[in-house]
Formats: structure tokens, sequence, C-alpha cells
């Protein structure tokens, strides 16, 4: 999986619009991708993953929990990861948080460490998978692209017939309802 990949595939948006032929397919996959990123941009987040790689981070100290937190990106595989302090010395002493993420299905968003200074930080960073709700989230906003098409105005309907609807330049309702707090990251971290 990529660090900013498609939470829907071509054929599941084809599907989902219940569009059978190949006419619009780079359109569709434009939408797909164009949703993907709606997504992100809501949750604050992004649901891919990257092989291990080294990230810096920066600390700050936390009178509350006497340590220095660190925002880190998004982990959820802590098999190989390595955390070093500014002088390269391999940090062993640091917790993940918050605390039983994992076992809720979230990943780790933040490092407490007894030391100050940047971090570096490797890890395979990400999400093991796109979750259900992220999926759905981007079909549903697949699907308001795709109706927006028909409305190069933000129109759809008849105002004639009473049918008239105006399409905001925002994201779907649903969408929003989908990921709820669960998916919503308040603070990024890089």
């Amino acid at each position: 999986m990529a660090w900013e990949p498609d939470y829907v595939t071509l054929s599941e948006l084809k599907s989902y619009l219940r569009i059978d032929d190949n006419l619009d397919d780079t359109l569709l996959a434009v939408w797909a991708t164009t949703a993907s990123r709606a997504v992100d941009g809501f949750c604050h987040r992004q649901f891919g993953s990257v092989t291990a790689e080294e990230r810096e981070y920066t600390t700050q100290y936390d009178r509350h929990l006497g340590c220095y937190i660190g925002f880190i990106d998004d982990v959820m595989d802590v098999d190989d990861l390595v955390v070093l302090d500014a002088d390269a010395n391999e940090v062993t002493d640091y917790s993940l948080l918050p605390v039983n993420a994992l076992k809720k299905g979230k990943p780790y968003e933040r490092i407490a460490v007894n030391v100050s200074g940047p971090l570096l930080i490797t890890a395979p960073w990400g999400w093991t998978s796109v979750p259900v709700p992220v999926k759905n989230a981007a079909l549903l906003q697949g699907a308001r692209l795709s109706a927006r098409r028909d409305s190069p105005f933000g129109v759809a309907g008849s105002p004639t017939e009473g049918s008239e609807l105006r399409l905001l330049a925002t994201l779907d309702p649903d969408l929003k309802t989908s990921l709820g707090s669960k998916y919503r990251r308040e603070r990024w971290a890089a």
C-alpha cells in the first residue's frame, strides 16, 4: 500500500455508481483520487503505509505527564520501530500513545520519552489496512463528484418542479458522519 493511496478502486467506484461501460474510466479514476484526498483533508491524516523510513519529530515537555511528548505520524506496526535522540543514541525507554490504540484498531499518534530535543524515529509508518468507514466515505464523496458533473453550476434538479438542490462546495455530510471523531485526528504530526 502506498503512503497516499486511493481508498477505492476504479472498479469499486464504478460498481457503486452502477456504471457498466468504460467511457468515463479516466474521469472516475480522478474522482477516486480526489475523494480519497478529501477524506485525508477531513481526517487530518492518511490511511496508507510505507516501509520503514526515518523521520524527525520534535518534543515538548508535558508537566502533567512529567515527560516529553512528540506528535508523530500514524504507526501501527511497531516491530521495527527504532527511536534515536539528537545525539543518535537509541532511546529504549518510551511509551507510544494513546494507550491500547492497536486494540481499538487505531494507530499510535504520540510518543512519550524522558529526553528532550528532536527524535529520529524509524518505523513502517501508516495504517496496516484501510478501514471500512474510510472506504465508504471515499465512495460517498466519489458519488458526489459524479453528480456534480451533471450540475456544472452547482444546481441539480428543477426549480420549476420544486426539486432544486444546491450542491455546495463542501464534503458530503454522510462522509463526515461515516468518519466521525474516530478517524479524525485533532493535530497533524509532520
